[in-house]
């Protein structure tokens, strides 16, 4: 499907995890190689977008909340980068927990995301962050200096109300003060960002790095730099204002 023209689009709405950051593999194969367990970080990402892929289902019973979705998600990246499970294991997710009950571990840029920001902003559009997250999102954006980038910040914790639910689409809206007609939600899971925005009557698109949604109904992008490229193009003039 093709995606948007870029003269309907005045607000964005974008998904942290998957969008903007991304899990630091590299401490989460730190914690486990000071217990003995040989892990590497770049193998461990490289099974991740298939581990999302499978965790991207219809809300059910394990699945129905982002902390359930999470619980299976470290299970699943060790399982495919081929860690069994053990005591060792178990006590390096432990402490990974911790860590991102703290202060968050979805704390790697993506690739060309502070420049995609910069576009999008030059070009006038109105930007939100809205996350399914557990209260710590606006301190991981200050930590990464992120928050400037952005109008409105959503964590579904802190709103007590997560995605796929449209209201907290709507909440962004409301922030912006913007049209659902004139925005797009970015992010990368179907069940949870396609469906929701469409439920507050926005329009999707969906992150695809790995090429996983072929058959998907909406518009794909590799990453948001793509969707940057498409909207903002280099040398061309804004329709945002």
């Amino acid at each position: 499907m093709k995606l948007p023209d870029p003269a309907s689009v005045r607000a964005l709405l974008l998904d942290a995890g998957g969008v903007l950051v991304r899990p630091n593999f590299a401490r989460v194969a730190g914690a486990l190689r000071v217990r003995g367990v040989a892990a590497d970080a770049a193998a461990l990402a490289a099974v991740e977008p298939g581990v999302k892929k499978e965790i991207d289902r219809p809300p059910a019973p394990g699945f129905r909340t982002d902390a359930e979705r999470a619980f299976r998600y470290f299970d699943l990246v060790l399982a495919r980068a081929g860690i069994a499970r053990s005591a060792a294991t178990d006590e390096a997710l432990a402490e990974l927990k911790a860590y991102h009950d703290r202060v968050c571990l979805w704390e790697d840029v993506a690739g060309g995301v502070r420049a995609a920001l910069e576009r999008f902003r030059r070009a006038g559009l109105r930007l939100a962050v809205v996350s399914n997250s557990n209260g710590t999102l606006r301190l991981l954006l200050d930590r990464l200096g992120l928050t400037a980038a952005f109008e409105v910040v959503l964590d579904s914790a802190v709103e007590g109300v997560e995605k796929p639910d449209p209201r907290l689409f709507r909440r962004a809206l409301d922030g912006l003060g913007a049209d659902a007609e004139a925005a797009v939600h970015v992010g990368d899971l179907y069940h949870v960002d396609v469906i929701g925005a469409r439920a507050a009557g926005i329009r999707p698109v969906l992150v695809d790095e790995a090429g996983l949604y072929p058959d998907a109904d909406c518009p794909r992008v590799s990453s948001l730099a793509g969707l940057a490229a498409h909207l903002v193009p280099e040398g061309g003039r804004a329709h945002f204002c």
